[in-house]
Parts: C-alpha cells; structure tokens; sequence
C-alpha cells in the first residue's frame, strides 16, 4: 500500500516550488489532494489561476487525484473555502500542509507598513486561518465519535528559528511565530486526534534564489549523475512521512536541508542569576549573562 493512500490533503502554495512536490509526492503516494495557489509574484502581488491548475493536470495525468483552489488563503474566507471544498469533494480532511509563503525583504530602518502587513497575512494568518478551519472540523468530528488521524504540517524557516538574517525582519518574525503556533496546537489538537509538526526547509525555489547569497549555494548539479540535494523534491518525503497515518511524531520542528533532517530546539536556559530580595540595576549590571 503506498504511504498515503486514502488520505485528503490540502497543501497551498502548491503551483509552484516546494508546494507543487508535496502535491506531486502526496498524490503519487495515494493521497487525494486539494491543490491550493493564488498563483502571485514573489512579492504576493497580482493572481494567475494557471500554476495549480497545471498542477492537477500534471498529478490527473500520472493517474492521481486531485482539484485545484484559487482563492486567497490568507483571508478567513478563502481559508474556509479551502477546508470546505476537501470535506465536499472528498468527503472528509485528514491532512493540512501550511506552505504558502511570500517575500518582501527590508532593512528595519526603511521597511514599509504594507510589506511588514503582507508577509504577517500571507505566512502568519494564512497558517492560522486553514489550521483554525480545519480545527473546527477536526472537532466537530471527535465530538461525534469519529476521532480523527489528522496531521499538520506547517513551515518555518531558519530565518527566525536557528540564523537571524538581516534583511528579513517581517519574515523571520512571523517564522518563529509559525514555530510557536506549531506547539501550541500540537498542545491542543491532540486531544482531537491530530499531530502538528513544522518543518523548516532549504531548497532551491524562485523565493531562495531571490535571497543574496542563496543561489550559489543550492545552485543546479553540474556533474552528470550528482545528486540534486537541493532541489524541492527532497523536502517532500519528510512531510509526507508526518502526514502518514502511523507517524507518531507531533510538536517538533524540523530543519531539513541538503542530505540532513536535524531535529530543532525552542527557547532554553542557558545560564541563570538569583537574588534572595529584590533586583538592584548595579547588581544586574555585574551578574547579567551575556
């Protein structure tokens, strides 16, 4: 039986990049998928209903299951519509793949409220918005006595999780915070029978390739035969293994990158000051770690 067989899967972000090889992998594993793309710039600007749609081609034409959604995840609304059309036209959710995701780098001192704004609504509240939807049915679902198997798998960044980047303030916030809103609904959900996991992935994508630097270190093989660790593809395989049904993982973040699949770490005590009254500056001043 192959890995995901069975299994409902709405994955946004999926026309192009790391999105579209969940949605290939996850549809050639069984799955029946609900190919989410706005189908926007780099920058989150403008829409083009033809990504996703190319992508359900591709995955009908391999034998595969699958339907395209266009509308805008980042909404509560277009969230919404996107739970709802895997529940109609399949009959049930079993797996969330949060990987929609937009860049408007900037440096503090000049960074417009409008970029801050679309990168928090694009990556923050679209993760939120299709995970507080599919909650709710997950839910309402447990109550009923129909426990579910769900998983969600969300995507951080080692920007905002392990290597600060200048240039990425709106980016690297809301990725931590997609780390955070990772643990605490794997708190939360479990009781309802879902999982929620994050990976935070490098690969070679149009977003990467657009960041200083980025592109010559996952550049295309040159050598015939050599191996493509950084293309998209291979950051697939780890989330579809934690949308599978026997997975036992839920509440951790993964980096994956290249060969390796590191297991991630939050906030930690590193090294700890007392005091037996209360705190005097000069006596922070002189003990404080640093």
């Amino acid at each position: 039986m192959r890995a995901l067989e069975g299994r409902v899967a709405v994955i946004t972000g999926a026309g192009r990049g790391i999105g579209r090889e969940h949605a290939l992998l996850f549809a050639a594993e069984g799955a029946s998928v609900v190919v989410n793309d706005l189908g926007g710039s780099n920058a989150g600007e403008g829409t083009d209903a033809g990504p996703a749609h190319e992508v359900v081609a591709e995955i009908r034409a391999a034998g595969g299951t699958a339907v395209a959604h266009t509308e805008n995840i980042a909404t509560w609304d277009g969230a919404e519509s996107l739970v709802n059309l895997a529940i109609g036209e399949f009959g049930r959710l079993d797996v969330v793949v949060n990987n929609a995701g937009i860049l408007r780098d900037g440096f503090i001192p000049t960074l417009s409220e409008a970029d801050w704004d679309a990168v928090v609504a694009v990556h923050l509240k679209g993760h939120f918005s299709v995970l507080r939807h599919a909650a709710d049915y997950w839910k309402s679902q447990s109550k009923a006595g129909n426990q579910p198997n769900a998983a969600v798998i969300n995507t951080a960044s080692g920007s905002g999780t392990t290597v600060p980047n200048a240039g990425q303030a709106n980016y690297g916030a809301v990725k931590a915070a997609i780390a955070a809103l990772t643990l605490v609904a794997a708190d939360e959900l479990e009781r309802y029978g879902v999982r929620v996991n994050a990976i935070a992935p490098i690969a070679r994508t149009r977003l990467t390739l657009a960041t200083p630097g980025m592109g010559a270190m996952m550049g295309e093989p040159t050598d015939e035969g050599e191996v493509d660790l950084f293309s998209p593809a291979n950051i697939s395989p780890l989330v579809a293994y934690l949308a599978t049904e026997k997975c036992p993982v839920t509440g951790q973040v993964y980096a994956v990158q290249g060969g390796a699949i590191s297991q991630l770490g939050g906030w930690h005590d590193v090294d700890t000051i007392e005091t037996d009254g209360l705190w005097r500056i000069d006596d922070i001043a002189g003990r404080l770690p640093s």
